[in-house]
C-alpha cells in the first residue's frame, strides 16, 4: 500500500468514526489528490479550526476557487458545521476530511469528474 493508500484509509476511518458516514471511495481519493502534497506535511495535511485566517482560506480557496462557489455567510456556515461534525475538540481534523464533507455538503462532486 502507497503513503497515499495509507492516507485514505485514516481519512476514512474519520468519516466513518468520528464523522458518522460512510465515505464514497472515489471521491475521498479524488479529494485527496486535489489536496496535493500538502497530505504529506503534519501542519498542512490538518486544519486549525481554532484560527479564523485558516476558515478563511479555506472559505476563499477551497469553496470559491476549487469549488467555484459565490462567496455568502452560508460559505462559513457550512464550514463551521462540517467543523462541528468532526468533532471542535479533535485535535486532528485532515484537511482532505474537512474538503470532503463541503464538497458533499454543497453536492458540488462533479468538480472532481
Amino acid at each position: 500500500m502507497s503513503k497515499r493508500d495509507n492516507l485514505i484509509a485514516i481519512y476514512a476511518d474519520d468519516l466513518r468514526l468520528k464523522c458518522g458516514m460512510e465515505p464514497d471511495m472515489d471521491l475521498l481519493t479524488k479529494v485527496t489528490i486535489g489536496c496535493g502534497p500538502a497530505i504529506y506535511d503534519a501542519d498542512a495535511a490538518t486544519v486549525a479550526a481554532g484560527q479564523p485566517h485558516e476558515l478563511e482560506t479555506i472559505r476563499s480557496n477551497f469553496l470559491i476557487r476549487k469549488l467555484g462557489l459565490r462567496d455568502s455567510p452560508e460559505l462559513m456556515d457550512a464550514i463551521e458545521e462540517v467543523i462541528e461534525t468532526y468533532g471542535r475538540s479533535e485535535t486532528n481534523k485532515y484537511r482532505a476530511v474537512v474538503y470532503y464533507m463541503l464538497t458533499k455538503h454543497f453536492g458540488r462532486e462533479g468538480v472532481y469528474l
